[in-house]
């Protein structure tokens, strides 16, 4: 009778895995600065999405009312909740000014996307084009 000798089986030890993952951490740590942009820009969809929201919905209040109004319920708009009050929203809303002819709305970052202290800053007028008023 013979006896079977177990076999070895290949595979990679614990300082070996070790390294690898030393090595995607620093590779992380290199490439996570080019990317805040990125991020920041993407987030910034948001307040240009609600702030063209708020503009169709002043434009319909126009047409009906023959001027702009300065209240969000007035216009049926809910502000979405921010990340401060247990909501996903990282821009919080407001109307500046608002008259028979024009209007001015505001998005506030509530969240400094990349840590400098710089509050992104949105606006959209009558026009319908969202602008940068401050770039985070």
């Amino acid at each position: 009778m013979r006896k079977v000798l177990p076999t070895k089986i290949k595979a990679f030890n614990l300082q070996e895995m070790l390294l690898v993952l030393a090595i995607i951490g620093i590779l992380l740590l290199i490439a996570l600065p080019n990317f805040l942009p990125l991020i920041a820009q993407t987030k910034a969809q948001e307040a240009k999405i609600q702030l063209k929201t708020i503009s169709n919905m002043q434009t319909q209040y126009r047409y009906l009312n023959s001027k702009y109004s300065m209240d969000f319920t007035e216009l049926n708009y809910e502000a979405p909740k921010t990340v401060k009050n247990g909501g996903t929203a990282n821009y919080s809303y407001e109307v500046l000014q608002a008259s028979v002819s024009n209007f001015k709305a505001r998005a506030t970052a509530v969240v400094d996307f990349d840590g400098d202290g710089v509050f992104n800053v949105w606006e959209i007028d009558e026009n319908g084009n969202p602008k940068q008023i401050i770039k985070d």
